[in-house]
């Protein structure tokens, strides 16, 4: 009886044994707030999604603190310092040079339109770049269209911008401002509040949501709401290739199943909701104005030459970018019709 007993003890044992040898644990690298939305909102939904679409054998678990700086996080999934990481292309300046495509001006109103079509394009024409090879990619998107608050000024002037200087975050806006008769002011999102607040910048560009997550609504005092957004700015949710392929076929399409376009589309209704909590924000704190036709005319024209420059440029990467470009509006209006 007693030998009985054993035996069946001993097989419970193995078989839990089993199954938690089973399971793998992947480390999510996280360099926000755990109060960002795109942690709360995007991230640990993921890190949920993977653990149920796998039912439990694939577990992701969010580091408690910060590997590194931002811009360290792709090369930290290609190295496997971190088996899935998340960051902006544009902090690894000349790496991705297809993102130009998604970060122009007046592309749409809606970050879920924008970054659905955004995945479309990419898997379509931008993966074959090459640019992403050293990872597996679970997602690239886009956040809401940027506007232009400043601290004063007519906002309806057509040369309201002249030799402002205006706090960016480099990449594309820099020559979007620049190209505007602006005066770009460089300086990470922690510093957007110091630069305004010191006068060193008159204004900044920004969606919605990160003037009101950066506290930056007091400083400010008018702002233009563009149609379509001066600028977007493109993001990564990527994985180390080995842990990838250490997984079973069954586990990845698991994976698969809620990470590509669902994955974009859920980031992108994340950044929808972002924007219009923090436009509610700006009720009777800043007045909001569209921006003119006269104003839409002369920058429509300042910008089709940077337009045209950084599609060549992501043409460099051996894309048919005006292609991409073309889908991409495309795909944006679909998704916009529904």
């Amino acid at each position: 009886m007693g030998r009985h007993i054993l035996w069946a003890g001993t097989a419970i044992w193995l078989g839990a044994a089993a199954m938690a040898s089973a399971q793998t644990t992947l480390t999510v690298a996280n360099w926000l707030p755990p109060s960002h939305p795109l942690v709360s909102e995007v991230i640990v939904p993921m890190t949920e999604q993977i653990a149920e679409a796998t039912g439990g054998t694939v577990k992701a678990t969010i580091l408690p603190a910060p590997l590194g700086p931002p811009g360290a996080h792709f090369d930290f999934a290609v190295n496997g310092v971190a088996d899935i990481t998340f960051g902006v292309q544009g902090y690894n300046p000349g790496r991705f040079r297809t993102t130009n495509v998604v970060e122009l001006p007046f592309l749409g109103e809606s970050a879920e339109d924008i970054s659905v079509a955004y995945w479309r394009v990419w898997e379509k024409y931008l993966q074959p770049a090459g640019e992403y090879d050293q990872v597996k990619v679970l997602a690239v998107f886009s956040h809401g269209p940027g506007e232009v608050f400043l601290k004063d000024g007519d906002p309806s002037a057509t040369d309201v911008l002249k030799n402002r200087k205006i706090r960016v975050g480099g990449g594309i806006v820099h020559e979007v401002v620049s190209a505007l008769g602006a005066v770009p002011v460089e300086g990470p999102s922690s510093k957007a509040y110091e630069l305004l607040s010191q006068g060193v910048a008159d204004g900044i560009t920004f969606p919605y949501e990160s003037v009101a997550y950066f506290k930056l609504i007091p400083q400010l005092k008018t702002a233009i709401s563009v149609p379509g957004g001066l600028f977007n700015t493109s993001f990564y949710i990527v994985m180390n290739k080995a842990k990838w392929d250490s997984l079973t076929e069954e586990q990845q399409a698991q994976i698969d199943s809620v990470t590509g376009e669902a994955l974009a589309r859920m980031a992108g209704q994340m950044w929808d909701r972002a924007d219009a909590a923090g436009r509610a924000e700006m009720e009777g704190k800043i007045a909001i104005s569209p921006a003119t036709e006269d104003q839409m005319a002369e920058w429509r024209a300042a910008l089709q030459p940077l337009t045209d420059a950084k599609l060549a440029e992501a043409a460099s990467a051996g894309i048919d970018a005006e292609a991409a470009h073309d889908m991409l509006a495309a795909e944006i209006a679909a998704e916009a019709a529904k």
